[in-house]
Order: structure tokens, then C-alpha cells, then sequence
């Protein structure tokens, strides 16, 4: 997948520059109606575009930290632990039209995955953009697994870096809305 290209995602709807060896979870298993996941072709890191009902209970600061919790929850991990949330800059990402408010959360979560018992600490960046008017939150997050849980990087996938929290920024501020059809009528 070419590094610079705009990825149409939930059927075009949005779309997103992704960064390089980007591979649609959605080919190898089924994904949720409401996101959209994207997996390293070498190392174990993921990223995570999905669509949420808005959280109109939790304001500001407090929607971030409330998302992250859950995504811990629902991921059943041992330890949820937050080590930043700082607002993003409305101007800066290209739903700044529709965005109200957005946020970057940086924090640590211990998990198992799947069929293991033993869990690791993983580094968790979300960026949460929040569209009242739609009734929507859209929380993308950047799974960072510990650097002794990635698969091998050897010579013949030395082209391909592991991502970068700059990757992150570049899916997070060119996420763009072509269809408002897509959050029903209005």
C-alpha cells in the first residue's frame, strides 16, 4: 500500500493516508461494521479507525481518559494506566469543519492476547475527534507493542520501519469526510 495515497475507509465514506505496509485487517478476519483496522506487514502494531455513539456524559479531557478505559475494559486489561492527554489543534486536522474538539491520549494498558496468559504492557496513542452534530465520537488508536514482542525484523524487512507516532499524527489530521450520509439523516 502506497504510503502517501488517501485510503477510502467505512465504504469511502472517509478517507486517510496510511503509512507504509499498512494491511486491511478486514482481508484476513471479519471486523465490526463500525471500524476499521490495520495491521504492520512486519511488526505487531496496529491502527484502529472506529466510529463510536458520542459520550455527551464525558466533556473535554475526561472523553479521552473515558474511551481509553473502555478500550481497556473491552480488552479485559490487568492495568489501564493514562500518561497524557493534551488537546490537538482543530486547525490543524482536515475535519476541523465538523470536529468540535479533539484530543491525543498517550497511556499504557497490560494485555493478553488472544489464547496467552502472559500480559504485556502496551503503549496506547488515541486521538479522539468528537462530532456532536453527528452524535459521533471517532476514536483512532495506535497500538505499540514492547519492542521484544515484535516479530523479527531481519534483512529482508529491514525497507519496511516499524511506524512512527509521526505515522499516527498523519492518519489522525488527514482524516477526511466525503459522505455525512454515512451518520444517517440529520
Amino acid at each position: 500500500m502506497e504510503p502517501t495515497r488517501d485510503y477510502p475507509l467505512f465504504g469511502g465514506a472517509f478517507s486517510a493516508t496510511l503509512p507504509p505496509g499498512a494491511i486491511d485487517v478486514s482481508d484476513l478476519r471479519p471486523v465490526p461494521d463500525n471500524q476499521e483496522v490495520f495491521c504492520h506487514r512486519v511488526t505487531d502494531q496496529s491502527l484502529i479507525v472506529e466510529l463510536l455513539e458520542l459520550q455527551a456524559h464525558a466533556q473535554g479531557e475526561e472523553a479521552a481518559r473515558y474511551h481509553f478505559e473502555d478500550v481497556g475494559g473491552v480488552q479485559e486489561a490487568r492495568v489501564v494506566q493514562v500518561e497524557a492527554v493534551q488537546p490537538l489543534l482543530l486547525e490543524n486536522l482536515a475535519l476541523r469543519g465538523c470536529c468540535q474538539e479533539a484530543w491525543i491520549l498517550s497511556g499504557k494498558q497490560q494485555v493478553a492476547k488472544e489464547n496467552q496468559q502472559v500480559a504485556k504492557y502496551v503503549t496506547l496513542y488515541q486521538a479522539l475527534l468528537r462530532l456532536p452534530q453527528y452524535q459521533t465520537d471517532f476514536l483512532l488508536t495506535f497500538n505499540q507493542p514492547p519492542p521484544e514482542n515484535r516479530s523479527s525484523l531481519g534483512p529482508e524487512n529491514l525497507s519496511l520501519p516499524p511506524w512512527s507516532l509521526g505515522d499516527f499524527e498523519q492518519l489522525v489530521t488527514s482524516l477526511t469526510l466525503h459522505d455525512p450520509n454515512i451518520f444517517g439523516p440529520q
